[in-house]
């Protein structure tokens, strides 16, 4: 059985490394090391030595130019200690076969550089954004969320639904045309929407939709199913007291379902 080494990216804002270390090692990882951004770009760190990759939310460059915007420029641009493009670890760790998940700014950072949705295969060419909110406002709370069975996402593999919080100002998808939409949807590459808890039905109703995404989309995967970005947060939910109704023994599935997926998917192959 493999052995999961997570690697969670931190730096320039990011402040969610700590949860999202603690979640994906209760996931299963057998290790999950928490590294800035710079320590990659010096050689400090490579990333051939891990398998599971991890951008957490947090508010990188305080969102200046967009959300994740200078960012995804910081990955795209980069050199290493040897002259040689920073991008190259990461297109390598992906063909290497490792997973990958960016969770709020981390999804942003992920639409920015192009690494989702990838219609087509076609890796780092950017084809959607994720905008402001329609409510024009910072949205906190919680949301219930429907994982599509068809997708080949290995996160979302035996999830039906989860009920997780979004922290949030920019998550409302914008795609290049209506034609983008309608290519996520036919190749399954929606793997996660906002659903009413009532009617199970994905909903364009706020706050049920936080953000007023198109289709209800909460999370996309890649045409491989290794690449998951979402904009709620699974892993603030990764103990039973962390649900508002916890006392209430109406807990239900916990976020870090969603990092198993991760981790089952690297044990079983």
């Amino acid at each position: 059985m493999a052995r999961v080494n997570a690697l969670v990216i931190t730096g320039y804002g990011t402040n969610c490394e700590q949860e999202c270390a603690h979640s994906v090692k209760k996931a299963g990882a057998n290790d999950a090391t928490i590294v800035h951004f710079s320590d990659i770009s010096r050689g400090l760190v490579r990333m051939e030595d891990f398998n599971y990759l991890i951008f957490p939310g947090g508010f990188l460059d305080g969102d200046d130019l967009g959300a994740a915007q200078a960012a995804a420029h910081r990955w795209r641009w980069s050199e290493d200690e040897n002259g040689k493009p920073v991008l190259d670890q990461l297109k390598a760790f992906f063909d290497a076969g490792g997973v990958i998940l960016g969770i709020c700014n981390g999804f942003q950072l992920m639409v920015k550089l192009g690494l989702l949705p990838a219609v087509g295969g076609r890796y780092f060419e950017r084809q959607v954004s994720l905008s402001y909110n329609d409510s024009n406002k910072y949205e906190d709370r919680w949301v219930t969320l429907k994982a599509n069975p068809d997708s080949h996402c290995v996160f979302t593999k035996d999830i039906d639904t989860l009920y997780v919080p979004v922290r949030h100002g920019e998550g409302k998808i914008i795609a290049s045309d209506e034609k983008m939409l309608d290519e996520l949807s036919k190749s399954q590459q929606i793997a996660l929407q906002y659903i009413h808890p009532e009617t199970g039905e994905v909903s364009m109703e706020y706050p049920y939709n936080p953000n007023g995404s198109p289709m209800g989309i909460a999370g996309l995967t890649d045409p491989s199913g290794r690449i998951l970005g979402l904009m709620p947060h699974p892993e603030a939910f990764n103990h039973p007291t962390n649900h508002p109704h916890w006392t209430r023994g109406d807990v239900g599935t916990l976020g870090t379902a969603l990092l198993e997926g991760g981790v089952r998917y690297l044990k079983e192959k």
